[in-house]
């Protein structure tokens, strides 16, 4: 089921499904790679909870909680993210 991007815990990895708001707010967070069935993961939350600082496809950007609020996302599983994790180290080792 999915949630907002505001609603995943620190160090989780979610995969968007979709980015909601106004027209000029989604074509940034598109042209950023927020894209649908990409994976982010929640790096840092500020100590008053906002911002969040998200990683995704290797970079690093912060964003306000009403803004993540605005991204629906689902759950990836442990299993699915250790994987992908192994497999992206792999990759990088020359």
């Amino acid at each position: 089921m999915p949630s907002s991007l505001a609603d995943v815990a620190l160090g989780s990895t979610a995969t968007i499904v979709s980015v909601d708001g106004p027209r000029a707010f989604r074509r940034r967070l598109l042209e950023m790679g927020l894209v649908p069935g990409v994976e982010v993961r929640v790096v840092t939350i500020a100590p008053l909870g906002d911002p969040l600082r998200i990683e995704i496809r290797g970079g690093q950007w912060s964003i306000r909680r009403a803004e993540a609020a605005q991204i629906q996302v689902e759950a990836v599983s442990k299993s699915t993210s250790k994987v992908l994790s192994i497999a992206a180290a792999a990759i990088a080792q020359p």
